[in-house]
């Protein structure tokens, strides 16, 4: 089993949700095919994404953040356990309070799905020229598409704020947005110029 795969089986174990084997694949193509070299990732868990990112290419430098101490730390070990802390930064706290001068060829937003338009807001202008920010579980399991297939109140409003994110990129206008199915459904964001 590689390491790669051990950090997946972590994420199972203990309910840290990770993405979808589609969707990774999806953003992987994107990294390759549009030779991504910076990417800024909201929402590290322990690690898997920002590793996978990393593997992608050795060009690639990762920057996330992770606001669960006990995820941050899993993360950082993994990482090391990687040899990627030379090109993975893993910062400890809520996105919405970092501020950076780098310029990123991909922006990827998978932390608190309620926080999603304050993201997008935040590092909008971190985005390189020709960049993309893109936005995962923006289906959450197919609750989006039918709320009905919850009961639970909290899991309902929750689905009403993605909602609310997809309208908003939808009527953004600094920004077109093709959405796909691949994984838990992803937005992909470029500027209009």
């Amino acid at each position: 089993m590689t390491d790669i795969d051990q950090i997946k089986q972590a994420a199972a174990e203990n309910a840290v949700p990770i993405m979808q084997d589609s969707g990774m694949e999806f953003i992987l193509n994107y990294i390759k095919q549009n030779k991504v070299r910076c990417v800024l990732e909201i929402g590290t868990g322990i690690g898997y994404s920002a590793t996978k990112f990393a593997l992608a290419s050795p060009d690639v430098q990762v920057f996330t953040i992770e606001a669960d101490i006990d995820r941050y730390h899993q993360a950082v070990q993994n990482f090391h356990d990687e040899n990627l802390m030379d090109r993975v930064t893993c910062f400890l706290g809520d996105a919405a309070t970092f501020s950076f001068e780098e310029k990123f060829d991909l922006i990827f937003i998978d932390g608190p799905k309620a926080q999603y338009i304050k993201f997008f807001e935040r590092f909008k202008n971190n985005l390189a020229q020709g960049g993309a920010i893109i936005s995962d579980n923006l289906s959450f399991h197919g609750m989006v598409e039918d709320i009905s297939l919850t009961h639970n109140y909290s899991t309902k409003k929750l689905i009403k704020k993605i909602r609310k994110y997809i309208q908003f990129l939808k009527d953004n206008t600094e920004f077109k947005t093709e959405f796909y199915s691949a994984g838990d459904g992803i937005a992909v964001s470029k500027k209009l110029c």
